[in-house]
């Protein structure tokens, strides 16, 4: 575990994270680290919103755009890539603000990953096929029989989480919440960390969200969504489940309009930014520092 000086800052899409993390690394010399789950991936670089070239300017990034779409990207293997990063040479001693919107993330970085059953093929397989049959909804209702704790956690959109908590009930017979909850090893010290959270006024939130997917839109959004798909990638695969994905393929198919696409977008961003609010106000205890604006 490290003691190096950290700063995490966490909040909803669109409230400002990323502008106070490049002024903390202009104080502090220090490196800002990727923690949101879709600002991973390769391609989307408009549509998730990673910095921009200005911000890349004024401070080093890390673990931005570095996964290819193609693939499922797991909390375990971002733990795992800052883990090398805080053995990195380079690193160092250095300060390190982790900055983003993915609670699960901000939980495994301070209480380390809990064990999970180890599932076998043969039941990952046959999730897998269910879920290809029978779609999420179907699987949420399953899941919701045999796991009741782990179903009201999840949207019933959620395919990938529905099946790894159908695969763990299958096979442990205990809930995927009951094995989150043990804890594991963390990789920083939480309580000599500095952790924030923005907690915006959701008025003022509903209008950037507006405001920021019509500039998505005007500048390169619609051709992020035309290189991904160009792809051929299976339609469960987180990356193209990013907002705005599916929005912008419908627009292009002719299905729907430019403007439909964008309120519709606009409304997913909202209720997803509303989603990570309440995550937030449930999950972090009060030694986070609480921010109406960045």
């Amino acid at each position: 575990m490290t003691r190096r000086q950290t700063i995490l800052i966490a909040g909803p899409t669109a409230s400002g994270k990323s502008a106070l993390a490049v002024r903390f690394a202009k104080e502090t010399g220090g490196w800002i680290v990727n923690t949101d789950s879709m600002q991973v991936y390769d391609v989307l670089d408009v549509l998730t919103a990673r910095p921009g070239p200005d911000d890349l300017r004024e401070a080093p990034h890390f673990l931005y755009g570095h996964v290819p779409p193609s693939l499922a990207y797991s909390t375990g293997r971002w733990l795992a890539d800052v883990d090398h990063l805080l053995k990195t040479e380079a690193a160092g001693e250095r300060p390190l603000i982790f900055v983003g919107g993915t609670g699960l993330y901000f939980r495994a970085l301070l209480g380390g990953l809990s064990a999970m059953p180890d599932i076998p093929d043969d039941v990952r397989t046959y999730w897998r096929e269910q879920d290809a049959k029978a779609g999420a909804g179907q699987l949420h209702a399953i899941l919701g029989e045999k796991d009741p704790l782990a179903a009201a956690a999840l949207r019933p959109t959620d395919s990938q989480r529905i099946v790894r908590a159908l695969e763990v009930i299958d096979v442990s017979g205990r809930s995927i919440i009951d094995w989150q909850k043990e804890t594991g090893t963390p990789l920083i010290d939480s309580a000599s960390a500095r952790k924030i959270v923005i907690d915006p006024d959701r008025a003022w939130l509903r209008d950037r969200i507006a405001q920021r997917f019509q500039a998505m839109l005007e500048k390169g959004a619609v051709e992020e969504v035309k290189a991904l798909l160009a792809f051929g990638l299976s339609s469960d695969l987180p990356a193209m489940r990013a907002i705005g994905v599916s929005e912008i393929t419908r627009m292009l198919a002719g299905s729907i309009s430019a403007g439909e696409a964008a309120e519709l977008s606009t409304i997913a961003t909202r209720q997803y930014a509303k989603r990570q609010m309440t995550w937030f106000r449930n999950q972090l205890d009060d030694d986070w520092e609480r921010l109406a604006y960045p």
